[in-house]
């Protein structure tokens, strides 16, 4: 039976909770498929700290030994699910992590590589995502703070294991969140939890994603 890994961060930034973890937790010892194609889902927290989450990523690897890897992270202000297209070498926090940390302009690898893409299927997804009425978009940025971090580390990681695809998917605020934060968005919990059973689906079934248009001018 394959193995897939889900990640989700702990809360950040004061909030209570973390809409990545409260997902992907749901979603643990979730089987699909038959014979072949069966799999099992795995969904471990990491910490919102530099460093220590790519470390625990690295453990988690290692341990899981997982054929598709999605981590999740929360967007507040985004509107909708979207499906992360490139990671960058570049610590940039704008707020400090769970450790107190801030770091600025530094390189999650050094000597590494600018950039990695994701090797998920993220239009498909988004195809897909879009087809069961959720609201879903291709992103071109992850940002410069743990998301992206863990995101680039988990690219790297897996440049040398043959076969294992990984990417990043960012989520809105809980409607609880929202009612703290007048005027962001918000999706509820079971829209997510299906939009990720979506997107674990799609990973898995499509080899070579859809050719459509996805960009951004902005």
């Amino acid at each position: 039976m394959k193995t897939v890994l889900l990640t989700g961060f702990e809360p950040f930034n004061k909030e209570p909770i973390n809409p990545a973890w409260e997902t992907v937790r749901a979603l643990d010892g979730w089987q699909g498929g038959a014979g072949d194609e069966a799999f099992r889902v795995v969904a471990r927290q990491l910490p919102c700290v530099f460093g220590a989450a790519n470390a625990a990523m690295s453990a988690l690897l290692d341990e899981v030994r997982p054929v598709l890897v999605i981590a999740v992270g929360q967007a507040g202000g985004r509107v909708d699910l979207t499906v992360e297209r490139v990671a960058i070498n570049v610590d940039d926090a704008p707020i400090k992590d769970n450790a107190e940390q801030q770091l600025v302009d530094a390189p999650i690898v050094p000597g590494g590589p600018a950039a990695y893409f994701s090797t998920l299927p993220i239009k498909a997804v988004v195809a897909a995502l879009r087809a069961a009425g959720l609201p879903a978009s291709v992103s071109q940025t992850a940002g410069t703070f743990v998301c992206n971090h863990v995101f680039y580390g988990l690219m790297h990681a897996l440049a040398d294991r043959a076969g294992v695809r990984g990417g990043f998917i960012h989520i809105p605020y809980l409607p609880e969140q929202a009612a703290r934060h007048p005027g962001m968005a918000s999706m509820s919990l079971a829209q997510m939890i299906e939009g990720l059973r979506i997107a674990v689906q799609t990973s898995l079934a499509v080899s070579r994603d859809t050719s459509v248009a996805a960009g951004a001018t902005h």
